[in-house]
């Protein structure tokens, strides 16, 4: 268990020491700024359902940034074939580099916590904070998510640009698959496209819902993902 957490550390650690860390940081607080002040406006109720409806746009140009240096960068320096024969497993491994980008994301996502502080402060009523809860919820798991296919996207290629193209291109697929309207679609697509459909689980978290269901859905997706860089992994081991 030290071996994952140590290469978690490493791996986080690196995210500051590096201008991309900085960059995905601004980036995303420009992003999420912008949405925040256009959904302040007198007379409305105090809510941030439209900035959590739009969460999953928010984080698209923003995970892969971050995972797409997860692995490819082991694999361009020649790091990989170490690592990989040291006394952690490839599950390890991979383990180890999700958590640390998993942690810098959720340092990207922090500074955000002082939208609810500012709309607490200048709305009346208060805002409820049901909803708010259920929004940073959302905005975790759909992160956690987006990392999950870009490092398991990482593990496959030694080129982080590639690495950030390929993991940018599903996931903006599987956005503009969920945003597709009934009836648009053959009646035997609906139910595929509703399973697999994000905007709607982001609506409803906006919303102040929190479904099992859909956490279930994140956290498998997740898993198959984190298990698909380790089949990678696995791979280059035997070639």
């Amino acid at each position: 268990m030290m071996g994952p957490i140590a290469i978690a550390r490493r791996e986080f650690a690196s995210m500051f020491r590096l201008p991309v860390g900085w960059v995905v940081m601004a980036l995303f607080l420009l992003l999420t700024a912008s949405v925040f002040v256009l959904t302040i406006a007198p007379g409305q109720p105090a809510s941030l359902r439209d900035f959590f409806a739009v969460s999953a746009w928010l984080l698209m140009p923003v995970a892969p940034a971050i995972s797409m240096r997860l692995l490819s960068e082991e694999h361009r320096t020649g790091t990989a074939e170490p690592l990989l024969t040291s006394p952690v497993s490839e599950a390890g491994v991979v383990v180890g580099k999700y958590l640390g980008g998993w942690l810098f994301l959720l340092c990207v996502i922090a500074p955000t916590l002082v939208y609810p502080v500012v709309l607490w402060s200048i709305s009346d009523p208060k805002p409820d904070p049901g909803p708010v809860l259920a929004g940073y919820v959302s905005l975790v798991l759909q992160g956690s998510l987006y990392l999950a296919i870009g490092t398991a996207i990482s593990a496959m290629t030694s080129s982080q640009t590639l690495a950030y193209l390929a993991t940018l291109f599903p996931i903006l697929g599987l956005l503009m698959l969920s945003s597709l309207s009934p009836g648009t679609v053959p009646a035997w697509v609906e139910p595929v496209v509703a399973a697999v459909s994000i905007r709607n689980r982001a609506t409803d978290f906006a919303r102040g819902i929190i479904d099992t269901s859909h956490i279930v859905f994140f956290l498998v997706a997740t898993g198959w993902c984190l298990f698909a860089a380790h089949a990678a992994l696995e791979s280059r081991r035997w070639r």
